[in-house]
């Protein structure tokens, strides 16, 4: 008997002009970032990438880190016009400089950064503390997130980022249509804590945390392993790493 003939579906190539277009479209719109809101490799072996595909991919495929194809000059008035905003409008307004409008409009960018650090217990968010006046010396703080680690700064950004982009991607999908993100972490304490922190409850995020049994701090073991969100998932290992 001979073989029957493969047929593909007419949903086929409509998915592949869907797929054709949405390509073409992203390049449309990474051409129109500024160099600062377009990102490349340091290894050289990917570029031209928006801020989105590489908060998502974390490190560069050739094993690089993505940074900014150019550093951006600032606003010529800035020491005036910035000297007196809060923590969370400067950094609305360096952010700015790195993120297109076209991926995270001036408003969501703004209500992103406020959400982000409302969980730190200073007002001032880091504040700075004066050390020595007369000698011009002060001192950041940046232990006032809320597992008390400096990472807390970046990474309660990080979650509310990553939520984000992929609530985006995933409207209208379901089952394996959707996007979602698994992050594997190993630490001796405070970078575990500052990501389940960061991550906890965050849709189509999943976060695995492995530490050394019975060699990280006690108040940093609780940390971790009394967030009992449905994506955070500890793991004890015997040894050190």
């Amino acid at each position: 008997m001979a073989p029957s003939a493969v047929h593909f579906t007419a949903d086929v190539p409509s998915k592949l002009a869907t797929a054709a277009n949405a390509a073409s479209q992203e390049k449309a719109n990474i051409a129109s970032h500024t160099p600062s809101q377009r990102y490349l490799s340091t290894r050289g072996g990917e570029y031209s990438l928006s801020f989105e595909d590489v908060v998502l991919k974390g490190l560069a495929s050739d094993g690089g880190l993505f940074i900014p194809e150019e550093i951006p000059s600032l606003p010529a008035d800035w020491e005036t016009a910035w000297s007196d905003l809060s923590f969370a409008d400067l950094a609305h307004a360096i952010l700015s400089l790195y993120i297109s409008p076209s991926e995270i409009p001036s408003a969501d960018l703004k209500e992103i950064i406020d959400r982000s650090y409302s969980t730190f217990r200073a007002p001032e968010t880091t504040p700075i503390v004066p050390l020595d006046a007369e000698k011009n010396l002060y001192l950041l703080e940046l232990f006032h997130g809320p597992t008390w680690a400096f990472k807390d700064v970046a990474l309660q950004l990080l979650g509310n980022l990553f939520e984000y982009f992929l609530v985006r991607r995933n409207a209208g999908k379901t089952g394996k249509d959707r996007h979602h993100l698994t992050v594997v972490g190993a630490t001796s304490g405070d970078t575990g804590s500052a990501a389940i922190y960061g991550l906890r409850g965050k849709k189509d995020v999943s976060v695995f945390i492995l530490h050394p049994k019975g060699r990280v701090s006690p108040v940093q073991e609780a940390q971790m392993t009394t967030v009992l969100d449905a994506n955070v998932h500890n793991l004890a290992v015997e040894g050190t790493f």
